[in-house]
This record gives structure tokens, sequence and C-alpha cells, in this order.
């Protein structure tokens, strides 16, 4: 009987094993994160362009050197998407997109859009690579005007 037991025991630490080995490595993070998302723009939601851009993602590239983003989307769970045109972000940089209009420079860039994005009582925020796999999510639920990922 005690060596069935043991028998048992073996069978499975054989098989706890194998499982272990079979799993991959971890995927390496992206270089370039989801900082922080300010979802809910000070002042009521007026759908001014002012109301609109008071609502963005802050993308930080964690990298020292810079990252170049284009065909990178940012999108929500309903689908909306932002995707980058040719742009660099510089080494250890930020940069903020914003849901309205305004001119794209080093630090901004602009959705264009001339209605809100981020739900206000909880949505998820998706960063995509060019090829469509996942580069990085932050998600948030009904409380705060703005969330650090």
């Amino acid at each position: 009987m005690k060596r069935l037991v043991v028998m048992g025991a073996v069978a499975i630490a054989g098989a706890t094993g194998a499982a272990l080995l079979a799993a991959g490595p971890a995927e390496a993070a992206s270089a370039v994160q989801i900082y922080r998302v300010y979802y809910d723009s000070p002042g009521s939601d007026n759908r001014s362009n002012a109301s609109l851009n008071g609502e963005w993602v802050q993308l930080f590239n964690t990298a020292r050197t810079s990252k170049q983003l284009k065909g990178y989307k940012l999108r929500d769970k309903t689908g909306y998407t932002y995707t980058f045109g040719s742009f660099s972000l510089g080494g250890r940089k930020s940069v903020y997109v914003h849901t309205g209009k305004g001119t794209n420079n080093a630090t901004h860039r602009y959705w264009g859009r001339s209605s809100y994005v981020w739900n206000n009582t909880g949505d998820t925020a998706y960063l995509r690579y060019p090829n469509g796999s996942a580069a990085d999510s932050c998600s948030w639920g009904r409380t705060g005007s703005y969330k650090y990922c």
C-alpha cells in the first residue's frame, strides 16, 4: 500500500514538472506603456473641443532609446481606435493622446473626434503593436477622474 502512495506521488510530481517545463517564458513588457488615463475631463461633459481634449491617455517610453510608434493602435472596449502615423517617442519621454482636435507635436497627439471615447463609469484602454498583438492595457471603474496604470 505504501508503495502505491509513493508511486502516485512520483507520478504527480513528474506530471507537474512536465507541465512546468512545457510552459514558455514570460513575455517581455512593452517599452511603451500606458502610464495614465484621464477619462473624466474637468467640468461638465459639454462636447466642446476643450472638454474633449481634457480626456487623454499618457503613454511613456520606458527605454532610453526612441521608439517608432507608426502603426501602433490605442483603443477602448467599444473599439474606437487611434492609429499612430509616423511618430517617434523619445527615450524616457511621454506623449499625450487627446480625444479632440488640435495640432500634433512631439508631446501631444490629437484623435480629432467630436465625441468622448473613455467611459467615466469604467473602461479599458488597450495599446496594440502594428501587428495587432497586445502591448499594454489599463482598466478603471466608476470612481475618480483619472487612473495611473
